[in-house]
């Protein structure tokens, strides 16, 4: 803010008011949270004040009329902060969100002068903030994670023949609820088998294929991804096992390129290199992201962008190879943390198939 020369920033998006306040609301409601030069924070919640949270202050906009959702709770929402505003001082420049900064703040008026205000995007700045997880954030992260090994244990205990894609499904996001103890804030990605990836579908599964189960559960917010490839019959081919080698001689890879200041385009294309060496088999997606409160952050490990390894980046690793004589393909996909001098391994489960 100030090397912006920002007197407020106002935040619209639910991840940002998070990042800022502390509290995950639904995405069925509206917060906003305002941060002055000094540092004083105000959240606007929906309903009642969450018992946690990290503002100086809070105010409350009524989201619901009855326990019916309001559709206008933008304009109640913006309509409390205002009342909020005035009474904090003068404030000209002002950093918002581009992409969702509410036409509501139009008339806004936060002194006696007839200037318009001046509007600064910060959204870049914070996605860029938001890129080096700190502690608590990379605790829910692994957190998550953790039900995904759970979810692997569990795929591999029920997969069988015949096996209902649904069913795993439904097993699998049982699973993750009993693992982190409550509801999941988010889920993905793949539960077809015998494909690439895909929804689960009222289909049952058959021996020879291939199950990509690409999960991403999401703990108070934070995204977990991992990907493994199982053998329905727990016969893998020698053409998939030979295919699931040459995938995991990437993630030592990883573990001697990846530290801060290298290229994320350079080692996508390192990786896609060795990769085309199998012949008969595509890799045709990127590589990885990062993940936090969306699940696909920066880093961009993607020939689209030309970003570098930070420290506190957290993010995916996710080589595959695919076609049919594969029985749909293989992707296997870790998490991993930047530190100062190399990653750390978040989720260190069998990769076989």
């Amino acid at each position: 803010m100030r090397r912006h020369n920002l007197d407020l920033v106002i935040v619209a998006r639910t991840e940002h008011v998070q990042w800022l306040t502390g509290p995950r609301f639904g995405w069925v409601y509206e917060p906003l949270a305002a941060l002055w030069k000094d540092g004083t924070c105000t959240l606007v919640a929906p309903n009642e004040a969450p018992k946690v949270h990290a503002a100086d202050n809070v105010v409350t906009y009524e989201a619901q009329w009855l326990c019916t959702l309001r559709n206008d709770q933008r304009r109640a929402a913006v309509d409390e902060l205002k009342k909020v505003l005035a009474t904090q001082g003068h404030a000209r420049r002002i950093g918002v969100e581009y992409s969702c900064f509410p036409k509501h703040f139009g008339d806004l008026s936060l002194d006696d002068l007839d200037d318009p205000l001046d509007c600064f995007d910060i959204e870049p700045s914070l996605f860029k903030l938001r890129r080096r997880k700190d502690a608590d954030e990379l605790a829910r992260i692994k957190h998550a994670i953790g039900a995904t090994g759970a979810m692997y244990t569990k795929a591999r205990e029920i997969v069988r023949p015949g096996l209902n894609e649904l069913e795993m499904f439904n097993t699998l996001q049982s699973t993750a609820v009993e693992y982190l103890g409550e509801m999941l804030t988010g889920t993905g990605n793949d539960y077809a088998s015998g494909v690439p990836g895909g929804p689960p579908r009222n289909r049952r599964i058959e021996a020879g294929e291939l199950y990509v189960l690409d999960l991403g559960p999401a703990f108070r917010g934070y995204f977990a991804d991992n990907c493994r490839a199982i053998a329905v019959d727990g016969k893998p081919t020698p053409l998939q096992l030979s295919a699931q080698k040459h995938i995991a001689e990437v993630f030592p890879m990883v573990m001697e390129t990846v530290k801060p200041g290298a290229s994320c385009r350079g080692f996508f294309l390192q990786v896609k290199q060795h990769l085309d060496k199998f012949a008969g088999a595509r890799f045709d997606h990127h590589l990885g992201h990062g993940i936090g409160l969306f699940p696909h952050e920066a880093p961009h490990l993607n020939s689209h962008w030309d970003d570098v390894f930070e420290v506190g980046d957290v993010f995916t690793c996710e080589p595959g190879l695919y076609s049919d004589e594969l029985r749909g393909g293989i992707r296997l996909e870790n998490d991993y943390v930047v530190t100062e001098t190399g990653v750390e391994l978040l989720s260190d489960f069998p990769l076989d198939l």
